[in-house]
């Protein structure tokens, strides 16, 4: 038998991490035919996002059905509310969401790694069954992950594919390390509050940056090394003078003049990270390698997402909590931008979520 005493502190805290979470209660779904979930019938302003009467999805064999506890609300929502669509055209009425976390009800014939009442939290971009905005998602098993004890189903729910962005970003495409100076630009959102943290778990030197008092404020409670307040007339200077040798390692959340400007700081063969997506593109500085890419969720990276969230000690920002019923003003706050962390649906209440909330 395993003494876990004997193991280095490192690999133990590894060990701990990847148990097994004891099981939520069963779900029922065999009375329930229909579930409540926020969809649009066509394309257009946050108004169009209203309740619908649905069909409960039911999990093909490589699936899941997962009791939805919340969902995060991201920018590409709101981007394929307004009309944005990959190919082809989307059938209506059309549920959003790309990420969630709740209780798996329901499993298909071949999933052998969950089992019904698992915590899980899961990321499918186009979801061919249905987004997140709903009471049941049916989703595919090697993009769900178990979740972990330190996060209740809000928090969860709150960072799943941010976390995988973020982490990603600092550890796959950047390779952070100790000896590295790292710039979070756009550290108060919702990829770049929770990016902060995993690269201070390295031990690496952190800027981040905001705009405006209250985003400084925020970001300075991550405990980064530096804040730059982007609205600052010596931003610039402020940067110079903080890294006089220049900076490792850029993760870009947001594009445009500010960054550029930064970017004439990072050093020779430094690296420059940034999801596709932002916009405008960051144009590399000369000597500096530019690395775009998209999240991906897989169970080796939720084990990686997993490991990160006990080892950073992670404190999931909530920009705002809103009933399902309610996602259509979620879409509004977002239009209004300036959020600091996520904004999140709350489809249901966990134990761990109402004991937070007392």
């Amino acid at each position: 038998m395993r003494d876990d005493r004997l193991l280095e502190p490192a690999k133990r805290a590894k060990a701990r991490s990847r148990r097994r979470p004891a099981r939520a209660p069963k779900v029922r779904v065999e009375k329930k035919k229909v579930m409540k979930a926020a969809a649009i019938d066509r394309f257009g302003p946050p108004s169009v996002l209203t309740v619908h009467e649905l069909p409960i999805p039911e999990p093909a064999p490589n699936e899941v059905l997962i009791a939805l506890s919340s969902a995060g609300v991201g920018v590409w929502d709101a981007d394929i509310r307004k009309g944005w669509w990959p190919e082809g055209k989307p059938k209506f009425p059309l549920v959003l969401g790309t990420d969630g976390a709740g209780i798996i009800a329901k499993r298909g014939a071949r999933v052998r790694n969950f089992s019904e009442g698992d915590r899980v939290w899961a990321y499918e971009f186009i979801n061919p069954t249905g987004g997140f905005y709903a009471e049941f998602v049916a989703v595919n098993s090697k993009h769900v992950g178990l979740v972990p004890k330190r996060l209740n189903l809000l928090q969860a729910g709150a960072m799943t594919v941010t976390g995988l962005t973020a982490l990603q970003g600092i550890d796959v495409h950047l390779r952070v390390k100790a000896t590295d100076t790292v710039l979070v630009l756009g550290a108060s959102g919702a990829v770049g509050s929770l990016a902060v943290q995993f690269a201070k778990r390295h031990y690496a030197r952190v800027i981040g940056t905001g705009r405006g008092k209250q985003s400084v404020e925020f970001v300075r409670k991550l405990d980064v090394d530096k804040v730059i307040d982007l609205t600052s007339k010596d931003a610039v200077e402020q940067l110079r003078a903080f890294a006089p040798n220049g900076i490792d390692a850029v993760l870009a959340l947001a594009g445009g003049d500010s960054l550029q400007r930064l970017l004439r700081f990072v050093r020779p063969g430094g690296r420059v990270a940034y999801p596709n997506g932002v916009e405008p593109e960051p144009r590399s500085p000369g000597k500096v390698k530019l690395l775009p890419y998209d999240a991906k969720a897989s169970p080796k990276e939720f084990e990686r997402l997993n490991d990160a969230v006990e080892e950073a000690k992670l404190k999931v920002p909530i920009g705002a909590i809103v009933r399902l019923a309610e996602a259509a003003k979620a879409h509004a706050r977002l239009k209004r931008g300036h959020i600091l962390g996520r904004i999140v649906l709350q489809i249901r209440a966990d134990k761990q979520t109402r004991a937070a909330s007392r």
